[in-house]
């Protein structure tokens, strides 16, 4: 049970930034930006990223959600499996592995991000730019992952939902579509 009154037909992070407009409107703007804005690093490999801190994290609705995302714009599902259990053994590039390595170091801790760390991605073809939009995605996922749980937000645990989740956030992104919050409460009610 949340620990603030939420719309029931809104759960996870979705009830949280519905909650408070004004504070998810910025949010919702960088995560826009770092995940469907314009980059070398796919859609799909941006979810990964968000997906295995998210694990880390253990924050079961974020990743469910950005599992299904990642799956749906992977085309397949073994891939994130993969990457949660051990992503140094995953079907990804050496680049990939190189930035899931920093973004799960940036999930233990800032410092935890070491000049080796870097190295290695900048010796598998990283660019600066993928870099530092590795570790701001890994620590915006953080914050997302402690909102959620900090808030004992709810879970849905019906794999139906998270799929739904997942071709939204795959066909809308991160912005607010206010006709989908309308729909979503037809939905419950």
């Amino acid at each position: 049970m949340p620990h603030i009154p939420l719309e029931s037909h809104l759960p996870g992070i979705t009830g949280l930034l519905e909650y408070r407009q004004d504070s998810a409107k910025p949010i919702r703007e960088l995560t826009q930006i770092l995940l469907r804005g314009e980059s070398t690093l796919t859609e799909g490999e941006r979810e990964l990223i968000a997906t295995l801190v998210s694990s880390r994290n253990q924050c079961v609705f974020c990743t469910t959600a950005h599992t299904a995302a990642a799956d749906i714009l992977l085309g397949e599902s073994q891939t994130c499996e993969m990457v949660k259990k051990d992503f140094e053994t995953a079907p990804v590039s050496e680049k990939m592995k190189a930035l899931l390595s920093i973004a799960a170091a940036t999930q233990e801790g800032g410092k935890k991000v070491t000049d080796s760390k870097i190295e290695r991605a900048k010796n598998a073809g990283a660019t600066d730019r993928e870099i530092h939009d590795t570790v701001l995605i890994a620590a915006l996922f953080c914050l997302y992952n402690k909102y959620v749980d900090g808030m004992a937000s709810t879970t849905p645990t019906e794999p139906a939902f998270y799929q739904k989740l997942g071709e939204r956030i795959t066909t809308n992104g991160y912005n607010r579509v206010p006709s989908i919050y309308e729909q979503l409460k037809k939905e419950v009610v």
